[in-house]
């Protein structure tokens, strides 16, 4: 392969960005994750806007996870006026977050990537060999979908949640009108999990420090303090932006982020399973026990198997949610409005997300800050890339596209939160 590799832009992913790679004297001499797409000011103009606008403007920023970004800021904005919420509010909020998960695991799983381990260059021709795969995502998508609706009022970008619990109790015999779904979508993420323990993977590990949430008695998605596999001990969310910062780049219109020592790391699903296998729930933990998965797994490219081995889960923990439903009490507790600076950290499906607000006495936001989990991933892409690109640069041309290709969309990207993918460019010297 010796001309320039170029994809005007990288399909299945959300957003636009570009990958140049620069060989000299046969060596990988430069690789840049270049993230052209303009930036998105969310931070700024939520500046002295009333703090209970807040989960409505962030759930904005994408269309995929808006809970996650309804989530870790109704924490951080309860966290600065003191607010605490009840039992029956947080079995919600996890309930909706089950929710997106299942949507945006399902679609992940086989539309995004498993198209890639298939071979088939979409969902489109996939389902022209495998209709009932491209059968069962929808479907599982749907139920995802409904009960999005359901919880937040709608299916994309929900309006149900709110600083201090929710505007509202949805009605029980409209959750509990989806168990028979659930059960089903049980069963089908089980299948998930066999199909993709059964699929060929690439050869190519690497030694991560994976970084999520996690809680003792529960796998962490809502809420939980930050672990490493580099340094096991909990960090507070508040300790956040001491140990994980944020840096400009030239290449790049999104922030890159690296440990307080100067190093890349790894959140998402496969940071999560490592870190917290012995929380999943006996459903979770079985089906990746029957499917002979081994821990800790560091081949980027299983983070399918991740989030199939997380869709048990989930569907698991909505199903007894969804039977247990019985809200009593207000839906929002009453608080009264003071000034304050709060963080709130939650697991994205595409990894750990913080939030951080200062509200002065009024409610307005005086400073918002946002870390996306794919503006975490950036410098571990460009790390895996340095040591990928080699095993494929003497193939054909469009093989060598491809793979690159497979590679960032492991990371399941959200471009668009991070600001925003790809262009492929090899340049020898």
């Amino acid at each position: 392969m010796k001309q320039n590799i170029e994809v005007p832009a990288l399909a299945r992913v959300e957003g636009e960005g570009a990958i140049y790679i620069r060989l000299k004297n046969g060596e990988i001499a430069q690789v840049e994750v270049n993230i052209y797409e303009p930036p998105r000011f969310f931070e700024g103009f939520l500046q002295n806007r009333y703090f209970q606008e807040v989960p409505d403007i962030t759930a904005r920023i994408c269309g995929i996870c808006p809970v996650a970004y309804q989530m870790s800021s109704v924490q951080a904005l309860e966290k600065a006026m003191s607010v605490q919420i009840t039992d029956e509010i947080r079995a919600l909020r996890r309930l909706l977050y089950c929710a997106e998960y299942i949507e945006s695991h399902a679609l992940h799983v086989y539309m995004l990537q498993g198209p890639d381990m298939l071979g088939h260059e979409s969902a489109l021709t996939l389902a022209s060999e495998h209709p009932e795969v491209v059968k069962q995502a929808l479907r599982l998508k749907k139920i995802g979908n409904s009960l999005l609706r359901v919880v937040g009022g709608r299916s994309v970008h929900p309006v149900n949640n709110c600083v201090g619990g929710f505007y509202r109790w949805p009605e029980v015999q409209a959750i509990q009108g989806l168990i028979d779904e659930l059960e089903w979508a049980l069963q089908a993420s089980k299948d998930t999990v066999k199909f993709a323990a059964g699929l060929s993977y690439p050869d190519f590990e690497m030694d991560y420090e994976f970084v999520a949430i996690t809680q003792p008695e529960e796998y962490a998605i809502y809420d939980g303090a930050v672990i490493s596999s580099k340094n096991p001990e909990p960090i507070n969310e508040t300790a956040f932006e001491k140990n994980y910062i944020e840096m400009h780049v030239k290449h790049s219109n999104a922030l890159h982020s690296h440990t307080s020592a100067g190093t890349s790391y790894f959140v998402g699903p496969l940071a999560r399973l490592n870190l917290n296998f012995n929380q999943l729930r006996p459903a979770a933990r079985e089906a990746a026990e029957q499917a002979g998965v081994t821990l800790p797994l560091k081949n980027p490219f299983k983070g399918m198997l991740a989030r199939s081995i997380e869709l048990v889960e989930v569907c698991d923990l909505a199903l007894e949610l969804v039977k247990n439903y019985h809200p009593k009490g207000p839906s929002q507790v009453p608080f009264k409005v003071k000034a304050g600076e709060g963080c709130g950290v939650s697991e994205a499906p595409r990894g750990l997300l913080y939030h951080r607000y200062v509200v002065n006495e009024q409610g307005l936001i005086q400073y918002a800050k946002i870390t996306p989990p794919t503006a975490q991933n950036f410098a571990q892409m460009e790390a895996d890339l340095w040591q990928f690109a080699p095993q494929v640069l003497d193939l054909k041309h469009e093989e060598a596209t491809l793979a690159c290709e497979h590679l960032i969309r492991t990371y399941d990207p959200c471009i668009s939160c991070a600001t925003h993918f790809l262009t492929l460019k090899v340049d020898r010297e």
